[in-house]
């Protein structure tokens, strides 16, 4: 089984709720050392743990990440972005490819620039942080990115699970960080999470869902759409003709 005790872990979006959590909680299972990432990295009071500047978006920082973090075993894709409005028709160009680039290429491109180095390794694991509206078009591309990320993991999965690297898609809806403060919705403690993420990476677990939102949302997959969007009942084509 994956352990995090001797790992070597690089956390995106470190700066976060969740990515500090992450950060804390891998040193406390014993993990000789942290790269925690962002666009303006912080300084740490912990001298395992490294800073490093990555932008996800941008090709050349992800490669001097790469060059500068080569030893990495556990490597999490927890940096987010999300839009300021739900429906996808009205995000703007920007916000499209914001979301796009954040949320599903850069995770993608760091584990394919990642890949070598954890293949070489002994073990080695990659979390990938989907959410629950990756099951829920609620939240315009913010759902589609999330969906994409989700099916990307799926393959990551099959085609690196030869090579010895463990890959962990995260489901959860709202967690109680700065990005889920316009809601008074139950939320999720960060370090609940990913207390319930690393034991299942230590349990050897390939996906968690992490509250009864994403159990709910997954088994509803499997029936009608109209049952997972209401609002869909009573519509037909040619309805406004």
């Amino acid at each position: 089984m994956p352990s995090l005790n001797g790992a070597v872990v690089l956390v995106t979006g470190a700066n976060g709720g969740i990515g500090t959590h992450f950060v804390h909680q891998a040193l406390a299972r014993g993990a000789s050392k942290v790269y925690a990432t962002a666009r303006n990295p912080r300084t740490w009071d912990d001298e395992r743990i490294v800073p490093l500047t990555l932008d996800v978006t941008d090709s050349a920082s992800i490669q001097a990440v790469v060059e500068a973090a080569g030893d990495v075993t556990v490597l999490i894709n927890n940096a987010g972005a999300n839009p300021p409005t739900p429906g996808i028709l009205t995000h703007t160009d920007e916000e499209i490819r914001n979301n796009v680039e954040t949320n599903f290429l850069g995770p993608l491109f760091l584990a394919r620039s990642f890949a070598p180095i954890l293949s070489a390794a002994d073990e080695s694991v990659i979390i990938d942080i989907h959410s629950a509206l990756s099951w829920y078009a609620a939240a315009g591309i913010y759902s589609a990115t999330k969906a994409a990320l989700w099916s990307a993991t799926n393959s990551l999965r099959r085609e690196l699970a030869p090579e010895g690297v463990h890959v962990v898609g995260v489901h959860v809806g709202w967690v109680d960080t700065a990005m889920a403060a316009h809601t008074s919705d139950p939320k999720t403690d960060p370090a609940d999470l990913v207390r319930t993420v690393l034991d299942a990476v230590e349990a050897g677990e390939y996906e968690v869902l992490a509250d009864e939102t994403s159990v709910q949302l997954k088994a509803a997959l499997s029936g009608p759409v109209e049952a997972l969007y209401p609002e869909l009942r009573g519509t037909s084509v040619g309805s406004h003709s």
